[in-house]
């Protein structure tokens, strides 16, 4: 777990240890959200946050991936596309239509911006 606190803060979302490990007791007790860590000799070097939610629009379900981060020294090693591949194999397990990505927290853009 300590690890994956570097890799929040690479991907823009510092924390701490004690904050990291509530969060992570929130969502390991949700069904519809599934974890994926890559490991390297024992170490966290990326990781995928995904949930599986409903559609209004449609009769169906998706999977939304909220958190994709592969450690700055692993990059370009292959392991992103394990994650990705791992998240496909849990989103057709779940019989989804689509899969989205939220894609980065943006310091030059906020909500006050669009309205």
């Amino acid at each position: 777990m300590p690890q994956l606190v570097h890799l929040m803060k690479q991907l823009g979302y510092p924390t701490s240890l004690e904050k990291l490990k509530s969060r992570f007791s929130n969502i390991q007790s949700q069904l519809n959200y599934y974890t994926l860590v890559a490991e390297l000799n024992n170490k966290a070097v990326g990781m995928f946050g995904l949930c599986h939610n409903l559609f209004y629009e449609y009769g169906s379900s998706y999977v939304r991936i909220g958190s994709f981060i592969v450690g700055a020294d692993h990059r370009r090693k292959g392991v992103g596309g394990k994650l990705i591949h791992g998240a496909e194999k849990w989103a057709m397990e779940q019989e989804v239509t689509q899969i989205m990505l939220n894609s980065g927290k943006r310091e030059d853009f906020s909500i006050q911006q669009i309205i």
